[in-house]
């Protein structure tokens, strides 16, 4: 791209590292995010390790930093920037090219004039004519915030509920899995879950249609059969199920008399207006329908076309063209007419280029318009089969514009016989129009068109029209004569996999698969989820991932059983697309001015808060060999402690249930009893609270008590052993000689951690000692150990009660 716009200022161009030189100033480049956003670790070094207590995370002041391998040209980019007297922004024409720039210039705090150049194309005459009409940046300040807000939200997302789920796994055994969730990610990966689910669970059924033929005066016609809705037979969507009713109902209908009655008819002359041109995501989809490529393989593909200068800049999620470029379709046109050998010759030597079509709307033109062919020349033969393949269906969609819409005669009739309802309906073209291109190979062979290898009707959403479409002559009241009936057997078919194209379309049009009605009404008009150049990276990463496995020649996506666990664990909020969709709507309208970026990030910290304690309560399914007998909600994973080998629950703080070693396994026996009397390597009070009256726990405050007979669990410790197992058997303690002949403890001894020292008040008197909760004796102590600070119990060992801190208080509730 600096080389084109260099070749279009006045030369000569001189090469240097990192940048040329032109009599008009120096063209320098990026490449994709030169800044990085900074790692969880980089904000504070304790983040390096992953702890559900530390969740959310959420920077204060964001930071970035220079990339490593893209330091040497951020230096030169640096170095030129400090030179200048002005700068022009040559970033692409949307969103994610607007913050690309404008986070480097933000970063080195530029105070020069920027201007900004829109490129959606990279011949000659388009670079000329967009450097003609510079714009000032901050016209932009609303785009970049809407790309801020964007990859902010991405990064609280997934910075904080990747660790908050993945770590809810490791809790429930599965000690080597990795849960990446996206915004946008997680949502379509759920899409593709549900979709397999409903094909498990399909059952088939089968059903019947009853179709009659007719005969006319002017000629024989067949219609179908519709049973009035209070029939026996029918299902609870009105398709007939019951074949004897269906048999008994054609067999009276085969008995005399016949005469029938044409008790509707309707003759509409319609018309059908070209497809629009193609945004990205309509062509990645139409491209994998008629050539099975995948929609990161069309990008690519694009992109190299549009670096040849041979079509327009390929990101683009508009299917519209501006007016001012009307004026290039005569030559255009007359280059595709000229490309001998090419399927695309006669179809624009056909073309009118005076026609205007609808797809000319300056008032649905943002930055981007939709994906045509340049003014630059080339034979579609030449290129590699790829290439010549997109070309050619860009290019159609381009001619479609400057033909005359497809006209036809739509019939519909109604026949009453026997107090039965028969329907038929048919269709008469008069003017093929655009659609000459689009045809089937019995029509486009009569009017001499398109070959085999070119044509499908699926690409315009057009069907090959068949003669047998066609109806005979009539009018209301017509008699008809019923000449034989035929009976057909059906039966349903489960919902078709998605492939990534189809999965892609599925991004797009998401308000087909919201589970709030009213949302999905108000979705309908959204941009999908995600954005053009990022759907296909996003199918393509769950691939990558294997979380998606593609299947068949047709790369049909089936999940994997990581994708099944994701989805299973995450609560709606993450795996339906309402939510995703309105934030992409609401990232729509702050481009467009409407909406601030700190109003949307408030909005998704504090979902990101909710998400991040549901997952301290999500259940997941428990993988590995030795369940926890207490909570089964984890698995007893070897642990080496300053005691020696011990076995600990994975579900650890919310069970803390320990038990030796034997042999190499936990000693289970022993891990079963504990369980049973509530204790970890100590015991628990055989005295439960006949009643809780206190407030229940948040899963990270639960501290189950590790005693060595007399501790008294919270009334909370008891509701939550109850609700995972029941209530437990009464248990003695046992009678020790001395203290030595006691357990030892699973916990490090707490005299060996170094206490805070006293805190004081502001008049300089000790704070108010607080009293364990638990024994009722000892006062809490503030205490450092290697997780971090805590609060114990002074009474240790006689009491082992540990609290988490929260801004220097103990968590009590």
């Amino acid at each position: 791209m600096g080389r084109e716009i260099a070749k279009c200022l006045r030369g000569p161009v001189q090469r240097h590292d990192g940048y040329l030189v032109t009599q008009d100033g120096v063209v320098t480049w990026l490449f994709g995010h030169i800044l990085r956003q900074a790692e969880p670790e980089e904000y504070d070094a304790r983040y390096k390790r992953w702890r559900a207590e530390d969740l959310p995370i959420l920077p204060q002041e964001w930071k970035l930093y220079v990339a490593k391998d893209s330091a040497k040209q951020f230096g030169i980019v640096k170095g030129l920037i400090a030179k200048a007297d002005e700068i022009v922004h040559a970033g692409d024409p949307d969103r994610e090219g607007q913050l690309l720039v404008d986070e480097v210039l933000d970063y080195l705090g530029n105070k020069k004039p920027v201007q900004r150049i829109l490129l959606n194309a990279l011949d000659e005459k388009s670079i000329k004519s967009a450097n003609a009409h510079l714009q000032p940046n901050e016209k932009f300040f609303n785009l970049k915030q809407s790309a801020l807000a964007r990859a902010r939200a991405d990064w609280l997302i997934g910075m904080n509920l990747s660790r908050a789920y993945t770590l809810a796994a490791r809790r429930a055994g599965h000690s080597r899995i990795v849960l990446p969730i996206g915004r946008v990610k997680t949502p379509t990966l759920a899409l593709v879950v549900r979709r397999e689910r409903e094909i498990e669970n399909f059952k088939p059924v089968d059903y019947y249609h009853l179709r009659a033929t007719f005969q006319h005066e002017n000629g024989s016609f067949t219609a179908e059969w519709k049973p009035r809705d209070t029939m026996a037979g029918l299902d609870s969507e009105n398709r007939l199920v019951d074949k004897a009713v269906a048999e008994a109902k054609l067999k009276a209908l085969s008995e005399a008399p016949r005469e029938g009655t044409l008790t509707g008819y309707q003759k509409q002359k319609k018309q059908e207006a070209a497809p629009l041109p193609f945004s990205l995501s309509s062509l990645q989809v139409l491209a994998g329908k008629r050539f099975g490529y995948e929609p990161q393989l069309v990008l690519d593909t694009a992109q190299k076309l549009y670096e040849k200068k041979l079509t327009t800049y390929p990101r683009s999620d508009c299917e519209y063209l501006p007016t001012n470029q009307f004026g290039e379709a005569k030559t255009i046109l007359a280059n595709l007419a000229a490309a001998e050998g090419s399927v695309l010759a006669p179809w624009a030597a056909g073309a009118d280029a005076k026609r205007k079509s609808r797809a000319w709307n300056d008032k649905k033109i943002s930055a981007h318009h939709a994906i045509i062919p340049t003014t630059v020349r080339v034979n579609p033969e030449t290129l590699p089969r790829a290439e010549r393949n997109l070309y050619e269906l860009i290019a159609r969609g381009y001619i479609a514009q400057f033909y005359p819409p497809h006209v036809y005669d739509q019939t519909k009739v109604e026949v009453t016989y026997k107090d039965e309802l028969f329907t038929a309906s048919g269709r008469t073209e008069r003017d093929s129009g655009w659609k000459i291109m689009y045809q089937s190979k019995k029509k486009a062979a009569k009017a001499g068109g398109a070959d085999e290898e070119n044509s499908d009707e699926s690409e315009s959403g057009a069907r090959a029209e068949d003669e047998n479409d066609s109806l005979p002559v009539m009018k209301k009241g017509d008699a008809v004569e019923y000449t034989q009936g035929e009976l057909k057997k059906s039966v349903t078919k489960p919902p078709t996999r998605f492939t990534p194209a189809t999965l892609l379309a599925g991004m797009k049009e998401i308000h087909k698969y919201v589970k709030n009605p009213e949302a999905k009404k108000q979705l309908k008009d959204v941009y999908g989820i995600g954005t053009e150049a990022t759907r296909a990276t996003i199918i393509d990463d769950l691939i990558k991932r294997k979380f998606l496995h593609p299947q068949g020649k047709k790369k049909y996506l089936v999940p994997t059983p990581s994708a099944y666990l994701l989805v299973d664990a995450l609560p709606d909020e993450m795996t339906y697309p309402d939510s995703t969709a309105i934030w992409e709507d609401r990232l729509h309208s702050m481009s467009e001015g409407d909406g601030t970026l700190d109003d949307f990030l408030k909005a998704q910290i504090d979902f990101t808060k909710t998400l991040c304690e549901k997952a301290w309560g999500v259940k997941m399914e428990v993988h590995g060999e030795y369940v926890c007998p207490r909570c089964k909600s984890g698995v007893l994973v070897q642990r080496k402690g300053k005691n020696g080998v011990f076995w600990g629950c994975s579900n650890y703080p919310k069970c803390r249930l320990t038990t030796d070693d034997k042999d190499g396994k936990p000693d289970m026996d022993e891990a079963k009893n504990r369980a049973s009397s509530g204790g970890s390597r100590g015991r628990w009070s055989a005295k439960a609270p006949a009643a809780s009256s206190a407030p229940s726990f948040a899963p990270a405050q639960v501290a189950y008590a590790e005693s060595a007979g007399d501790a008294q669990p919270s009334a909370a410790d008891w509701d939550e052993l109850n609700t995972l197992f029941g209530p437990p058997e009464p248990y003695v303690p046992k009678q020790w000689k001395n203290w030595n002949d006691k357990p030892k403890y699973s916990a490090s001894p707490m005299e060996k951690m170094g206490a805070e020292p006293e805190e004081k008040s502001k008049d300089g008197k000790p704070k108010e000692k607080i009293l364990c909760p638990r024994c009722k004796e000892g006062h809490l102590k503030k205490l450092r150990g290697k997780n971090g600070t805590f609060w114990g119990c002074s009474n240790y060992p006689r009491c082992t009660a540990t609290f988490d801190d929260l801004h220097g208080k103990p968590v009590l509730e």
